[in-house]
């Protein structure tokens, strides 16, 4: 705790700069290290705020992902393609598969969690095009449950042209999307050792292949009326010649009642949707097959959050261990396919990663996870250095506030002392006098008027004083009953002229007065006008050297906005204020330090009063001087409109 020196040495500047230095120095380096922590933490919340979202988006895509695929899954599952199938009698098994799935007929235990629609199926159609030179297309007709010869429509003639050039053998026939997709020849012999190390004999649940045009299922279906052998006895060749299984999907379903549904059950919220969605179709010229947003998307909407492959294989903690099993598991037998049940993401659609048919899009409603991170952190940043700043302008305002409580301080010591000083003068003066008058020292008349005289103008110069004091004790809690009328100029100068005529001619100084013709009325208080034009006088008096004289001038002017003002100006031939001094001249207890050297008595209050006297009367006091010259202030007083001249 610091000791009285301490505090005087504070107080009167001494140690200032040293001990704000210290504390402007430690608060600097507090702030900078707020600034690095600050933003440090907030990119650290920004980048795990992107990490949850992006944490909470993935198992929604899996989800969502796995109920599209199962729907499609459930067909392939209910039209299982088993290897005693290629007979004209087996396409009586798939036509029963194709009818008990419109009428959802099948044991739903076989297929857990599936709710397919017969509305997806459009029509199931059986291309035969293994020992035929014509090829025959029969249809499967759900509602007559009966088998019919068909003409090729023309939605999927190209893509029956394709398949007939693929059913050469089962191998071709299970590359026959990957030779098409392939730009290469390096692609696709990459691709034919990738589909041939994939499939095993009898593996025909993997067979399906999807067609992102029509869209459409299919899948090679080998023909065994050219073996010899019994069905008991036959077994899958990749050389055998295929005909065809082709499920045409209804699109118009998939983009109006399919896709709509899934994408409100995994990504809407409280306001709606949370992420814009699309399903493209890729390709030469990419289709767009669903958006949940107009314009989605478009290349304003920049970096997507994330896509998937619709049809590429599921992720490691998806697929489990069932998939690796059934992957590599050999050819199972007729009768295991009447009761072979899997789960709805069972990959029975082949495609690979590489090869995206059908896109997933998303995007968060508010754009980009990283552009809403970024707006996250500099929405962070910025309202942290909001704080910062607000810290830095409070850490500023109270060292402010503190420089000029000291600064307060001193001056109010100094004018304690000033006020003593001027108290204790004329004190003393009548307490001689009085002394004398007491001892019987007074004989004659002219020591009687002389030591009343003395005590006279000593108690005059104490109600001075103490009027100055009082008058500033008003101003500064704004209770001065003023009471505004208009006024003659010359009124108010001649009040002012009597007040210190007594002063005037004690001090031998020439009071020169030159008056404006025909000057207006103004707006004022007489008694406050006339104590400020006093402490003026006063001003100039006490400050003025061996030149004494005063001048004191009344003219009328154009003020702002067309209006008028009365200038009552005071000017002395005295010393004048130093530049250093003239912005400090009306703080209260300001006294400039080369008068203070020079002992010249006062307060600190005349500058002071005169100026809230002068904005008391809706005017306002200005001052100009030069050194060594003298100085003039001005009591600038509005004319009320329509005040009359005086002649």
């Amino acid at each position: 705790m610091p000791n009285h020196k301490n505090i005087v040495d504070w107080i009167a500047g001494k140690k200032l700069p040293l001990f704000w230095t210290a504390i402007l120095s430690g608060m600097a380096s507090l702030l900078i290290i707020m600034v690095v922590l600050q933003y440090r933490w907030t990119k650290q919340l920004s980048e795990l705020t992107e990490a949850r979202i992006e944490s909470t988006l993935q198992p929604l895509m899996i989800r969502w992902q796995l109920d599209f695929y199962g729907e499609l899954s459930a067909i392939c599952v209910a039209l299982q393609v088993g290897p005693d199938s290629g007979t004209s009698e087996g396409w009586n098994d798939y036509l029963r598969g194709y009818v008990d799935l419109s009428h959802e007929l099948r044991n739903h235990e076989s297929v857990e969690n599936i709710n397919v629609k017969s509305d997806l199926i459009k029509n199931v159609y059986i291309w035969e095009t293994s020992d035929r030179a014509v090829p025959r297309l029969l249809r499967l007709n759900v509602d007559s449950a009966k088998i019919e010869i068909s003409g090729v429509p023309e939605d999927i003639r190209a893509l029956l042209a394709r398949l007939q050039e693929k059913s050469s053998s089962l191998s071709v026939g299970l590359r026959a999307w990957e030779f098409s997709d392939s730009s290469t020849g390096d692609r696709s012999t990459a691709n034919s050792q990738r589909s041939t190390s994939a499939w095993q004999p009898g593996d025909t649940m993997t067979g399906w292949q999807f067609d992102k045009d029509i869209p459409a299922i299919v899948h090679p279906v080998v023909n065994h009326r050219r073996h010899s052998l019994r069905p008991s006895t036959q077994t899958l060749d990749k050389q055998d010649p295929v005909d065809w299984i082709v499920v045409v999907l209804n699109l118009d379903y998939i983009q109006r009642r399919m896709l709509p549904d899934l994408t409100k059950r995994y990504f809407s919220g409280r306001e709606g949707l949370e992420y814009k969605l699309a399903v493209l179709a890729r390709g030469a010229t990419p289709r767009l097959i669903y958006s949940s947003a107009p314009e989605f998307p478009s290349s304003k909407d920049g970096s997507l959050d994330s896509t998937m492959n619709l049809f590429g294989p599921p992720t490691q903690r998806v697929e489990g261990n069932f998939w690796q099993t059934t992957r590599d598991s050999q050819a199972l037998r007729h009768e295991e396919w009447r009761s072979f049940s899997a789960p709805v993401w069972f990959p029975v659609i082949r495609y690979t990663s590489k090869d995206g048919p059908w896109m997933l899009l998303l995007q968060n409603r508010a754009g980009p996870l990283d552009a809403i991170a970024s707006s996250i952190l500099r929405r962070n940043l910025m309202t942290g250095s909001v704080v910062l700043f607000l810290l830095i302008i409070a850490m500023f305002l109270v060292i402010f506030a503190s420089q000029r409580a000291q600064k307060l301080a001193k001056l109010r010591l100094e004018f304690v002392a000033s006020v003593s000083h001027e108290i204790l003068t004329p004190l003393t003066a009548i307490y001689c006098s009085g002394q004398n008058v007491s001892d019987g020292l007074v004989q004659t008349k002219t020591d009687s008027v002389k030591h009343g005289s003395i005590i006279t103008g000593q108690a005059r110069r104490l109600i001075n004083l103490v009027t100055q004091i009082l008058l500033f004790v008003s101003t500064e809690n704004d209770t001065s009953p003023y009471t505004l009328r208009p006024l003659q100029v010359l009124g108010i100068l001649d009040d002012v002229r009597e007040n210190v005529a007594v002063l005037v001619e004690e001090t031998g100084f020439t009071l020169e007065q030159q008056v404006q013709e025909g000057l207006p009325y103004v707006m004022g208080d007489l008694s406050a006008l006339s104590n400020c034009l006093q402490n003026l006088i006063s001003n100039a008096v006490k400050y003025s050297a061996s030149n004494r004289w005063i001048g004191i001038s009344a003219s009328v002017h154009k003020a702002e906005r067309h209006r008028k003002e009365v200038r009552i100006s005071v000017q002395d031939h005295g010393s004048g204020i130093s530049s250093l001094d003239l912005p400090h001249i009306f703080e209260p207890f300001y006294r400039s330090p080369k008068v203070v050297d020079a002992q010249i008595h006062g307060t600190g209050l005349g500058l002071t009063v005169a100026k809230r006297l002068a904005e008391g009367m809706r005017g306002r006091l200005s001052v100009t001087s030069e050194m060594d010259v003298g100085s003039t202030f001005t009591l600038h007083l509005p004319v009320p409109s329509g005040s009359c001249m005086l002649k």
